[in-house]
């Protein structure tokens, strides 16, 4: 049975052909965009600033691992939570609160305080940051059909990969001339000035044609005035479907990756391979630009693929997939390398490929998940996703403590295993079409 749910959605919401609502939902998109640069530039200054801060709070690479895992304590909690609440309260709103409590989260380490203050603070941090990802996703795909979501959802996750490109080399700066704490002050200023961005040109979208891509979706009568409840599965049935659990695996392997390079790659690049401060700070913003490269890459193949006719399990499932089984290899050479720019190569493909799952994930989910259903669906995977921000740092950290500099290699060679898991998962377990029929009342 071929899934039509593209053609009947763009042509049932006219809305989305007007000018002015192309304006408005691009304008929405760019401000999310600049929300996750801001989020991952807040998670990134831990990772930047480490050997200054371990050497003055006096911390071990275990304790230094621990501080950065505390950071993940409520994240996943609080992202399932938030992404619940996204489909009851206005997005906007929680939006806006999560950057301002970003701010106010960095404030402690900035005006001096110590280990109790770090733990303390990167609690409240992933507290607030925990829902960012599927909240700002639920928003700003629900501006575009199915089939345009690929790019604005991968624009999204860009903003992760510019957050870090423009703060790894810009936070180096500030540590080195202005001290680490000066570091924690500037990512706080900047989220206030998003926040008072989005207070004048946020929104929501409250059209009727959401609505109406959901009937569609679901196969509810199109005289209805709107969906109700009993239409929309439940969230056990969603979290069941082989296509949730494909993507889940795979965005998990993805973040695992990413807690990776925020926390521990700059250490690994200057300990492990003897790279200087500011040598490490510039290979860490490249992983992050091909991780950007690699999502525009993967929106622009998927999107070919989808408009020609190529079912969601090809054109999403397998190049996310395929992505993470490059990014495997890469690591699996990259364990057993030494200095040199073979190894900087592969450091780029192990960790910076993989990123498109996180796109390919979304995207996926959020094509068989009615509108009412999205955010929540969006928030609980995400909230398994990031318990490997969990486990990554103080894993890592409690290698590097016992083993020496063998622990970063070992890690890498873990991560290895984890990625190629992933990408099998991705490539046998996604299937939308499937999945979305088995949804349908």
């Amino acid at each position: 049975m071929p899934n039509t749910d593209l053609t009947s959605v763009t042509l049932a919401d006219p809305v989305t052909t007007s000018r002015s609502h192309r304006r408005k939902a691009w304008t929405v998109t760019g401000l999310l965009v600049v929300f996750m640069m801001v989020n991952f530039a807040d998670k990134a200054v831990l990772g930047l600033a480490a050997d200054p801060i371990r050497h003055d709070l006096g911390l071990s690479a275990t304790g230094f691992g621990m501080a950065n895992s505390a950071f993940f304590l409520l994240f996943s909690l609080c992202g399932a939570t938030g992404g619940l609440l996204a489909d009851r309260v206005r997005p906007r709103w929680l939006l806006l609160g999560m950057a301002l409590l970003w701010s106010i989260a960095q404030m402690p380490m900035a005006l001096g305080g110590g280990l109790v203050a770090l733990v303390a603070s990167r609690i409240v941090l992933g507290a607030a940051e925990g829902p960012a990802f599927p909240v700002a996703q639920h928003t700003a795909l629900a501006w575009f059909p199915d089939r345009r979501r690929n790019l604005p959802g991968a624009l999204l996750s860009v903003g992760i990969a510019l957050g870090v490109v423009l703060a790894a080399p810009g936070l180096t700066w500030v540590i080195q001339h202005q001290g680490w704490r000066s570091a924690f002050a500037a990512v706080a200023a900047v989220g206030v000035v998003w926040a008072a961005a989005w207070t004048v040109f946020g929104r929501h979208r409250t059209s009727p044609g959401e609505a109406h891509s959901t009937r569609t979706r679901t196969g509810a009568d199109s005289g209805s005035g709107g969906e109700k409840s009993s239409h929309a599965p439940s969230y056990r049935r969603i979290l069941g479907t082989r296509t949730w659990i494909g993507a889940t695996i795979g965005y998990f392997c993805t973040y695992w990756m990413i807690a990776l390079s925020l926390v521990w790659v700059p250490s690994y690049l200057h300990d492990g391979l003897g790279y200087s401060t500011t040598t490490a700070a510039g290979l860490v913003a490249g992983i992050w630009a091909v991780s950007g490269m690699a999502l525009l890459v993967q929106a622009g193949v998927t999107g070919w693929l989808l408009r020609r006719g190529v079912s969601s399990r090809w054109a999403r499932g397998r190049v996310g997939g395929i992505s993470l089984l490059v990014s495997a290899l890469g690591c699996g050479a990259l364990s057993q390398a030494v200095r040199g720019p073979v190894t900087v190569l592969l450091l780029l493909v192990g960790f910076g490929l993989c990123g498109a799952m996180s796109t390919v994930a979304v995207t996926t989910v959020a094509e068989i998940v009615p509108a009412r259903r999205r955010g929540g669906a969006l928030g609980l995977m995400n909230a398994v996703v990031t318990t490997g921000g969990l486990v990554a740092p103080a894993l890592t950290g409690y290698l590097v403590d016992t083993q020496g500099s063998a622990g970063y290699r070992h890690a890498v060679l873990l991560a290895a295993v984890l990625l190629a898991l992933g990408g099998t998962a991705a490539v046998t377990l996604i299937d939308p079409a499937r999945d979305a029929r088995r949804l349908a009342p």
